[in-house]
């Protein structure tokens, strides 16, 4: 197996540190072409999917990749803008802030990539990037705060495939989680606070989580359980109760039970109960994409106002704001 290297090395050249921010991903365009293009990534891995290759490779080719790119590219339609995908303008602009703070922050040469884990641009073509940036130490910082074998752990799976065909393998740190973070839970509180102050309070606050599998928790992933401490620290720095402050999961997939409470019964049950107003928040997405901006804050509204809601607001993801790239700087300096 040939393995591959910088071209035209030079032993003397000066060495920095390269900072490989990932994020999920998205299609290159709201087009059904593109959409199974992406699900066909993303779907057939086994990170995300732990079904007998065989079983799922007849369920994703045979049913699902040619069912849900039709319905999906119209939900990517609505989020679209002029910039592209909203995770994907997002994610460049945080790139280019935390490039900027850590250069403010430490004396040594510091270089910052986008990838995302399925799409473009790839976790390859970052890692190469800085690479050619003279780059041999690497901190890959996965934009999913609380861990998960589905993203974290399939991101650290993807740098491994590409870091073991390189002839120089780079100092490298995986930073698998920050839910608990101080810097982390004061930009979501500053981020409500910030609502509150526009918006007055509603009766209650809803943390929106992705779910995963219930047999996923059983089997010892410590996603739920990194969930539960985000909703715990930030209702301490909010000053609420457990009645005025609750999480759920959103985006389940699949017959297969998944954690719970689930966001969409959870808002429907506080309608029909007679809650009036609802805040609800993402903490575990970095930046406003389709499960935030369509689920959240179009299907799920309407779901919370049919039951008998009055009032339903979503509070955006931390996104570039700089609460949240002070955080993600004081995240990566802790591991420099």
């Amino acid at each position: 197996m040939p393995f591959t290297a910088k071209q035209n090395f030079e032993h003397e050249q000066e060495t920095c540190t390269g900072i490989l921010l990932t994020n999920l991903g998205t299609p290159d365009a709201p087009t059904k072409a593109a959409v199974r293009t992406y699900l066909k990534e993303f779907l057939w891995d086994p990170r995300v999917v732990e079904q007998p290759r065989w079983l799922w490779w007849l369920i994703l080719n045979g049913i699902i990749l040619n069912t849900r790119p039709a319905r999906s590219a119209a939900l990517y339609a609505k989020v679209w803008s002029d910039e592209g995908s909203p995770l994907l303008a997002t994610g460049k602009r945080q790139r280019e802030k935390l490039e900027s703070a850590l250069q403010e922050q430490i004396e040594q040469p510091v270089h910052v990539e986008l990838a995302m884990r399925y799409g473009n641009p790839s976790i390859r073509k970052g890692l190469e990037a800085l690479r050619e940036k003279n780059c041999t130490r690497f901190i890959v910082l996965p934009l999913y705060p609380q861990y998960s074998a589905t993203t974290s752990g399939s991101t650290f799976d993807a740098v491994a495939d590409v870091l073991k065909s390189w002839r120089r393998v780079p100092q490298l740190q995986f930073i698998g989680a920050y839910h608990d973070a101080p810097a982390y839970i004061e930009a979501l509180a500053e981020s409500v606070r910030n609502h509150w102050q526009q918006h007055g309070q509603a009766e209650r606050l809803l943390l929106s989580y992705h779910g995963i599998p219930e047999s996923y928790f059983n089997n010892g992933d410590p996603y739920p359980c990194h969930c539960r401490k985000t909703t715990r620290l930030l209702r301490e720095a909010l000053g609420l109760d457990e009645t005025r402050l609750q999480m759920s999961f959103q985006s389940r997939f699949g017959k297969e039970p998944w954690v719970q409470p689930y966001t969409d019964e959870t808002l429907e049950t506080w309608g029909r109960e007679g809650v009036e107003s609802v805040d609800v928040i993402c903490p575990g997405f970095p930046a406003d994409c389709l499960e935030t901006i369509e689920e959240i804050g179009m299907e799920n509204r309407d779901i919370f106002l049919e039951a008998g809601g009055k009032t339903y607001r979503y509070i955006p993801a931390l996104n570039d704001s700089e609460p949240h790239i002070r955080a993600l700087t004081q995240v990566v300096l802790e591991h420099l």
